[in-house]
């Protein structure tokens, strides 16, 4: 239940439903409406409720909100976003995003609208919100995260946790200190391939991995083609709040090709292919292979369309692992932007690896598959079903914002909270590292510092704007 005093509604920005939904009011107005003034929602009483907000409602955020409606117990309590609305036909969400639109798929939903933002400071310190779920661009997931955290809400972030790894350490240890239930948006992470194979690689299915390959067909070209800043400086569209944008990252001026899409190329705003997909793709060798227990690593890399501006158009990584948990060293190959792996032996004629995957290699076979990408299969075929799994010793979740949801009421941990998946992102974001540097890193990670290259740190803890810090 809203127990505040009744509090007008503030001067500054204000609009009414109806001008906001009609599209009348000016773009710079959004509304701030508390609980109150709606009125309220129909349906479960609010102590049975979780009062979700959403800060970011880009095509991802409108994707976890409609996931979010599926849950009888969730209530969306508030939105937060600085662009009204824009066109996402190139990304895979494939239509109209922003405020307005998440606004107006609210209101279908429960007959009104929800209070909206453009600063979620405000919104946090107004609203009555149980827990919140982050879907901006990947530089301000740290800055908006902590400020989360700082309230003491649970907190869903979309992936990679943060852009940097000094910027994953911070959250992941404020939100351990906090307490708060935490949850990562790779969902494969709640699958049921990923834990067959953890179990089937734990049962001894391949014996001893030594070799784990992983790859996207996707690079930078996706989405730019340019390689330096433009030079072009457009008006900025209208509704969309560009310096908000910017925060916390040195400013410069607005350009499509930056924004609201085509970010995660430029290494100012996103982490590139590797912090798109690997975290999907890359947690089930973090899983099953217990990297986390390990307090070092190197890592080296090569690619081609690097710029100091933009991300590789494509890329090999290698990150190599010592003994641990009583498994033996491993190399852990990343190939994205069309870099393929070579064909496994075994695989039979006819059969793809596809354009997403991973395969793990041990003394006495391979596993294809197991998790995002596909299920996971011992090839070839013939011994796979000769294979005798084993009893399933991993439990299984319900769903990945169902799992979060539950924790947030106290029913354990999410299966991917912060603890396992701030280590998973800062593992895979070192690959970003090795590519700037251009040379063979040692990565004290217990210490988050780069060993035997001093200048590499530079990009495992960033710069930010004048008078900013995290």
């Amino acid at each position: 239940m809203d127990n505040r005093k009744d509090n007008p509604l503030r001067a500054a920005g204000r609009m009414t439903r109806r001008n906001f939904l009609g599209g009348t009011a000016a773009a710079a107005a959004f509304a701030v409406v508390p609980r109150h003034v709606l009125g309220g929602y129909a349906g479960a009483a609010p102590s049975e409720k979780i009062n979700v907000a959403i800060i970011g409602t880009g095509g991802q955020g409108i994707v976890n909100m409609k996931q979010l409606f599926n849950e009888p117990d969730v209530r969306i309590a508030a939105l937060c976003d600085i662009n009204e609305q824009s066109d996402y036909s190139m990304f895979y969400y494939g239509g109209t995003a922003g405020l307005k639109p998440a606004l107006e798929l609210v209101r279908d939903k429960y007959g009104r609208p929800c209070p909206a933002y453009r600063d979620y400071n405000e919104m946090l310190a107004a609203e009555d919100i149980d827990a919140v779920l982050v879907a901006t661009p990947d530089h301000s997931h740290a800055i908006v995260s902590l400020a989360v955290i700082g309230k003491g809400k649970h907190l869903y972030c979309e992936k990679p946790l943060c852009r940097t790894v000094y910027e994953t350490r911070m959250v992941t240890e404020a939100a351990r200190k906090a307490g708060v239930a935490t949850q990562l948006g790779n969902y494969g992470h709640s699958s049921e391939d990923i834990r067959l194979a953890c179990e089937w690689i734990w049962d001894g299915a391949i014996g001893d991995v030594h070799d784990v390959y992983s790859w996207t067909s996707t690079g930078a070209q996706r989405w730019t083609s340019f390689t330096d800043r433009p030079k072009e400086t457009p008006p900025v569209p209208a509704g969309f709040d560009w310096e908000r944008w910017l925060e916390p990252v040195p400013g410069r001026p607005y350009h499509p090709d930056y924004a609201p899409v085509r970010w995660r190329a430029w290494w100012q705003f996103g982490s590139g292919t590797i912090g798109d997909f690997a975290c999907h793709h890359l947690d089930p060798a973090f899983w099953a292979l217990k990297l986390d227990q390990c307090e070092s690593f190197s890592i080296e890399a090569s690619s081609v369309g690097t710029t100091d501006e933009t991300c590789p158009a494509a890329s090999l990584m290698y990150f190599d692992f010592p003994a641990r948990a009583g498994m033996g060293p491993v190399r852990i190959t990343w190939y994205e932007g069309g870099v393929m792996p070579p064909r496994p032996v075994e695989l039979e004629e006819g059969r793809s690896l596809g354009e997403h995957g991973i395969l793990f290699v041990g003394t006495n076979g391979s596993i294809l598959g197991g998790g995002w990408s596909k299920s996971p299969r011992i090839i070839p075929e013939t011994k796979m079903r000769a294979y005798r799994k084993p009893a399933k010793s991993l439990p299984r979740v319900p769903g990945h914002h169902r799992n979060w949801l539950d924790a947030c009421k106290g029913k354990g941990r999410a299966s991917n909270h912060f603890g396992y998946s701030g280590p998973l992102t800062e593992f895979v974001l070192m690959g970003n590292v090795a590519i700037r540097t251009g040379k063979k890193l040692q990565f004290d990670w217990k210490n988050m510092k780069v060993t035997n290259v001093p200048e590499a740190n530079e990009f495992v803890k960033p710069g930010y704007r004048e008078g900013r810090t995290i």
